[in-house]
């Protein structure tokens, strides 16, 4: 499958990072949101992305959105890398490559590296824009630019 602009979000339900199951209906008609697909916690890249969100999360919420992130690692894992980057957003886990799957995100250096992908959606679930860049800086300002553009 593959997300295209006006798309909306997969019903899937993922761990998060306590072990809960979350749903992304269960934000439709809530808040507009922002996906962000990353190889692993811990990882150099990985851990600069997750802090550049964490560092401006509190604009995403004055915009009424809400940051979720996706490896496939597990809700152990993400709880452990949220503790110690103090990441304050939703973590899920994709062990299974469900969600890689149904949003369309494809590996990089020959299939070796889970994508690196943001996904953004307004409060509807419809798919804003979508962005795909192994540039893990480049990811949050994105986001944030796109839901500053798409405000009403």
């Amino acid at each position: 499958m593959n997300m295209n602009k006006g798309d909306k979000v997969p019903d899937l339900e993922l761990k998060d990072q306590n072990g809960n199951a979350f749903r992304f209906s269960d934000l439709i008609g809530k808040k507009a949101f922002v996906v962000y697909f990353y190889p692993k916690d811990f990882t150099p890249g990985c851990t600069k992305e997750a802090c550049s969100f964490r560092d401006s999360y509190e604009d995403f919420k004055e915009l009424g959105a809400e940051v979720i992130g996706i490896s496939g690692d597990s809700s152990e894992s993400h709880s452990k890398f949220a503790d110690k980057y103090k990441l304050p957003y939703i973590f899920l886990s994709d062990q299974n490559k469900k969600a890689r799957d149904a949003f369309g995100v494809k590996s990089n250096l020959l299939g070796l590296i889970p994508g690196r992908e943001t996904f953004i959606f307004n409060k509807e679930g419809k798919l804003l824009h979508r962005f795909n860049s192994m540039n893990a800086k480049r990811h949050m300002p994105e986001a944030l630019y796109v839901l500053k553009k798409n405000q009403n």
